[in-house]
C-alpha cells in the first residue's frame, strides 16, 4: 500500500501585471516560445514528487483556455479572488476537495518558473519533516534604507537574520486552510502563506532557494528570465 503523502501545486495565477505595464497579464507573455505560466507548469509537473497542480485563475481570464494546456498529470482549474490569499484560499480548498485534508499544498507563484528540481526537491522534505511546512528563501545581502516622506534615507536597517521570502511555499493543508480561513475573516493583509501561518502561531522552516528563482514582475526581469532559461537548459545540456 502506498503511504506516500500526495503533494500538489497551487498556482494563484489571477494577477493583472500592472507593474509590467501590459495589457496582457504577465503570466501570459511569451518566453521561448510559450507563456510564463506554461513554463510555471512545465517545471512543476516534471518533478517526481509533484503529483498535480490547482491554478487560480482570475474570474475575467480570457486567456487560459486559448492555451490548450495538457499534462500526463491531473490539473484543475478554480476562480480567484480580490486578495492573493482569497485566490490561495480557493485553490487550497479545491485541492481539499479532490485529495482530502492528507494532502500537502506547494503554492508557487505563476510567475517564477525558474525554480530548480533540486529546490523544488529540498523544500519538499523539509516541509514532511517539519509540522509548520517549509518555505524556499534567500538570505538578504544588500544593505537596506528607511524611506522618510521626502525620499530620503531615514535609517540604514540590520539585514542580519533578514531573508527575501520566494515560492514555492509549502505546507499541509489543513493548517493552511486554516490560517487564511482566519487571515480572510480578521481582513488581514498578509503577503504570503507564511505569514497567514504565523498569525495562528506556526514558524514555517526557511530553506535557502537559488537565486535563479526570479519572480518576473517588471520589463526588465522577463529579459533576465530568458538569459537564465537559456543557462539553465545549456546546463542541462552539458550534464
Amino acid at each position: 500500500m502506498n503511504s506516500r503523502i500526495p503533494v500538489w501545486a497551487v498556482i494563484p495565477a489571477a494577477g493583472s501585471g500592472s507593474r509590467m505595464r501590459s495589457e496582457i497579464p504577465k503570466q501570459y507573455l511569451r518566453m521561448q516560445g510559450k507563456t510564463i505560466l506554461e513554463h510555471c507548469l512545465d517545471r512543476l509537473l516534471s518533478h517526481a514528487d509533484i503529483d498535480g497542480a490547482v491554478v487560480v485563475l482570475d474570474a475575467d481570464d480570457r486567456y487560459w483556455d486559448g492555451l490548450g494546456y495538457r499534462s500526463q498529470k491531473p490539473l484543475f482549474t478554480t476562480r480567484g479572488g480580490a486578495e492573493r490569499q482569497h485566490s490561495v484560499y480557493s485553490g487550497i480548498t479545491t485541492l481539499q476537495y479532490r485529495c482530502g485534508d492528507g494532502a500537502i499544498a506547494l503554492v508557487h507563484d505563476a510567475v517564477r518558473p525558474l525554480v530548480s528540481h533540486q529546490d523544488l526537491g529540498r523544500v519538499i522534505r523539509a516541509a514532511l519533516a517539519h509540522p509548520a511546512g517549509a518555505i524556499l528563501a534567500s538570505p538578504v545581502t544588500d544593505t537596506l534604507h528607511r524611506q522618510n516622506d521626502a525620499l530620503e534615507i531615514d535609517a540604514t536597517l540590520s539585514r542580519e537574520r533578514l531573508w527575501r521570502a520566494l515560492t514555492p511555499q509549502v505546507f499541509h493543508l489543513a493548517p493552511l486552510l486554516n490560517a487564511l480561513q482566519q487571515a480572510i475573516a480578521e481582513g488581514a493583509a498578509v503577503s504570503d502563506e507564511a505569514q497567514a501561518l504565523k498569525l495562528i502561531g506556526y514558524s514555517p522552516a526557511l530553506v535557502e532557494g537559488s537565486a535563479d528563482n526570479i519572480k518576473i514582475t517588471m520589463p526588465g526581469d522577463l529579459r533576465l528570465a530568458e538569459m537564465l532559461w537559456l543557462n539553465q537548459r545549456d546546463q542541462h545540456d552539458d550534464e
